[in-house]
């Protein structure tokens, strides 16, 4: 299968080296991986155009859904998984700790949240989902999530392709 690989991971220093390996577990797991870094494309309006493409050509999306700049996913790869679901591709999603979204609301802001009218709230006041899912329902009700990162999300593949047959 043809797998696109979506994360904040291009933006890492060694990005270009973390690319080769993650190319490397695809080839070795008898997949082609689809990497954003691949294209040749320089402006926003070119990447964007090139990563639709990918992930249009691709037949499963593996997305990296740790937080990054702060509790959430990267907003680039969430665009990236919702065009997937959008087009009838399936995900699988990766953290490396699924804990619950108040946990890791109260992890970033560094103190346990408060309730009000018996829900959770942050210290800036906002309700925070508690449905016990690690990330917000729009993610991680589509989404099939793994604990682990890019191996574990292989490893999910067959499960995945049998679903599809």
């Amino acid at each position: 299968m043809k797998l696109y690989l979506a994360g904040p991971d291009v933006f890492r220093p060694d990005a270009l080296h973390w690319a080769e390996v993650a190319r490397q577990a695809c080839r070795k797991a008898g997949h082609e991986a689809l990497i954003p870094l691949d294209g040749i494309e320089t402006t926003a309006a070119g990447i964007y155009q090139a990563n639709i493409g990918q992930i249009r050509a691709a037949d499963v999306v593996l997305a990296n859904l740790n937080p990054f700049r702060g509790c959430e996913p990267d907003s680039g790869t969430c665009v990236e998984v919702g065009f997937a679901l959008a087009i009838g591709k399936p995900v699988i999603g990766y953290l490396a700790q699924p804990v619950t979204t108040v946990e890791r609301v109260e992890r970033w802001q560094g103190e346990a949240l408060r309730r009000q009218d018996g829900r959770p709230v942050d210290r800036d006041g906002l309700c925070v989902e508690d449905f016990g899912l690690p990330l917000n329902l729009m993610l991680a009700v589509p989404v099939r999530l793994v604990a682990g990162g890019l191996a574990e999300a292989l490893a999910a593949l067959p499960g995945m392709a049998a679903e599809l047959a």
